[in-house]
């Protein structure tokens, strides 16, 4: 996939697979130049998992989309839990933390291990009081290794990993759209 977290498509101000954005909805990777040269007043995200996809819509005003990630600095949101969880049936979160926003970079070193959670857009989650080693996520753009060294290299969708959640793994197709 095209579109997973170190992906230079988040920060440049290329095109890719121009005519397939033009067919409307279908599940073609595809950046417009939209991206960088729309300004918007609401975001709606969706994400399409065996057939169905679901919408969760936010008031969020800026220049462009480019310009909220480009940067790479976190910029939270407020969408919330439920509403991140409604996008996919059966989604799994940790309770606490639940940080949301663009470009949430989490590395965490845990024994000899390197954790990445690194999202584009979403939320993380973790079973502690706090955000320092998140183990469950939901989102856009995601890079994702955590215990036992599990890489998922799913790039949009559910991901939870460790303990008793160890295989969720969720795919999505993801839409983002502004207005």
């Amino acid at each position: 996939n095209e579109f997973n977290y170190s992906s230079p498509y988040w920060t440049n101000k290329e095109t890719y697979a121009v005519e397939d954005g033009l067919e409307g909805l279908n599940e073609k990777q595809t950046k417009l130049a939209s991206y960088w040269n729309t300004p918007f007043n609401k975001i709606c995200l969706g994400m399409k998992v065996n057939g169905a996809t679901k919408w969760i819509a936010l008031n969020y005003t800026t220049n462009s989309l480019h310009s909220v990630i480009e940067d790479g600095t976190f910029k939270g949101t407020t969408f919330g839990r439920k509403a991140w969880k409604s996008l996919i049936d059966d989604s799994y979160l940790q309770e606490n933390c639940n940080e949301e926003g663009f470009n949430i970079q989490g590395v965490y070193n845990y024994g000899t291990s390197q954790w990445n959670m690194k999202i584009r857009i979403g939320l993380v989650a973790n079973n502690q009081n706090n955000c320092g080693t998140c183990d469950s996520c939901i989102g856009f753009g995601t890079s994702v290794s955590g215990c036992n060294d599990d890489v998922r290299n799913t790039t949009c969708g559910n991901m939870a990993f460790c303990g008793n959640m160890n295989n969720k793994n969720t795919a999505a197709f993801g839409y983002i759209l502004v207005q």
